[in-house]
Parts: C-alpha cells; structure tokens; sequence
C-alpha cells in the first residue's frame, strides 16, 4: 500500500513460495500475485465478485452457529479475502487501496462512538443505537452535501429477503405504520396464511400451475406478514431462520448417521423410520 506523487500504487506482488505470517502486508502482497498470475482471479471485476461476498457473509454466519472454531478462522478468512481482493482492484485502478479503507473505517467508529471517545454519556445500548442512528442521519446529510441527495428508502439495507423485508417494516414503523402490539401481526399473518390456502384448496395440478405467479405472491405475503411477527418480538428474521436452517441439517445428520449406523442408506429407509430417527434427534438436542 504505497503512493506515488499522490497516486494509488497497488501493492507489489510477492515473490517464492509465501509461509503464512498473519501479517496484513503479506496478505496484500498475496493478492498481488494471485491477480497476476492466477487465470481467475486476473479474470475477476468487482461486480463479479459481488455474489461471492454475498455467500461467504452467509457462510460465516453458519460457521458461527456451528461453534467450530476452525470453521469460524476459515470463514472470516473468506470474508477478509473478499476485502482484500476488492481493494487490490481498486488499487489497480488508482481508486483508493486497503489502507484508505482502513483509514475511513476508524474514523467512522471514532464518530459513531462519542460516548467512547468524547464526555458524551449514554445509559445503555438502546440510548447508544439512537445516538448511532442520528449521527448516521447527519452523515446523510453531509453526503447529501456532496450531490447525492437521499431517497426514502436509502436506509434500507442490502441484504437478504429477510433483511430488507425486516428493514423495511422498521422504517415503516418510524413513520407510525404499525400497529401498537403484536396482535395485529398476528392477525395479518393469520389474514395472509388463509389467502394463501384459498389460493391451493381444491384445485388442481393444473390449475395451480397456471396461477402459479399469484400463488408466489401469497407465499411472499405470508413470509412477510411473519418476519413481521418476529420485529414485533424484537428478534431478528435472519438470525432466527439460520438457526432454524442448522438446527434442521444437524438433525438430518442424526438420521444420516443412525442409520448408517446400522448399514443403511436414505433409499433404504422410508419416511415412518425417518420420522423416528427425527423425534431421537430432538431428543438428543435437549441431553
């Protein structure tokens, strides 16, 4: 990471056979090489990269549910890798390198926390996430500033279906779209879930596939009004549908390893057998 009259100079890349050193400079002096002499990665842009960033956040987020450390080292080696590439490319373009992102990163969290750094007193963590979001508001402010003016939605994350729709419902909410309790959620998702059958009750294969556009909104109605439900009981629909999704693969790898156990393969074994092995699983979690 080095300029040269004021311009950005990629990092050089290294040389040999690298050893792992746990120093970022070898790391960007890695990338270096990869993207001059591996055929992919001199292939790659930073919009091709997006869906790998995308899946390898994913990623990290079940090695954390695992609890496996190694897992957790390699994932968050991913994630970093993802960064470490996307610099090395803006580099390369005379953007901006690793170390400006560094650099606007620390002084992002220097601004966002003046209860840290400065005599600015906050009680608790709900005190802190409003003071965040005002100087988040601000920073909007000085980026409308640049010409960038914001839009309704700006605050809306990227992310997931999940994510946005939660978001979404959030900044809905602020503006006094809401209902006061959980009932209501209740209620609508109750409202979409009928929708949802009427749409499926006593019609054909046919006639399902041929409605089958009107059918996907229903289901999205019906996972939206849910995701609902959970903001109402301020949890998170991600995080919630994750531990969902691990908890369901390691059940199904009790039944894989049952019955493997006793020399059986899943074409084997039938659904009743599967069912059974399921409730052991269940069982099991709670020893």
């Amino acid at each position: 990471m080095t300029t040269l009259n004021n311009k950005i100079v990629a990092p050089t890349p290294v040389q040999g056979t690298p050893a792992g050193s746990g120093q970022l400079e070898d790391l960007l002096a890695l990338m270096a090489r990869l993207r001059a002499d591996c055929p992919w990665d001199k292939k790659q842009t930073n919009h091709s990269l997006i869906p790998y960033a995308i899946e390898e956040a994913y990623e990290l987020g079940e090695a954390v549910q695992s609890e496996d450390d190694e897992d957790i080292k390699g994932e968050l080696g991913d994630v970093l890798l993802q960064v470490v590439f996307h610099c090395q490319m803006y580099a390369e373009q005379g953007r901006f390198d690793m170390s400006d992102v560094i650099t606007t990163l620390q002084e992002k969290l220097v601004r966002r926390h003046p209860h840290v750094f400065e005599a600015e007193t906050l009680k608790d963590d709900a005190a802190v996430k409003e003071r965040w979001d005002e100087i988040k508001a601000e920073e909007n402010q000085a980026r409308e500033a640049r010409g960038k003016p914001p839009r309704r939605l700006d605050a809306i994350k990227a992310g997931s279906a999940l994510m946005q729709a939660q978001d979404v419902q959030k900044q809905a909410s602020k503006l006094g779209f809401d209902w006061d309790g959980i009932s209501g959620a209740f209620d609508k998702l109750e409202e979409e879930i009928d929708e949802l059958k009427a749409e499926l009750t006593n019609k054909s294969k046919a006639e399902i596939k041929a409605n089958i556009r009107d059918i996907e909104k229903e289901l999205g109605d019906c996972m939206f009004a849910l995701v609902n439900v959970t903001r109402k009981l301020n949890l998170d629909a991600e995080t919630a549908t994750l531990t969902c999704v691990h908890k369901f693969k390691s059940r199904f790898g009790y039944i894989e390893e049952q019955l493997a156990a006793v020399g059986k393969r899943f074409e084997e074994s039938d659904i009743t057998e599967m069912d059974a092995l399921w409730d052991a699983a269940k069982r099991h979690e709670r020893l």
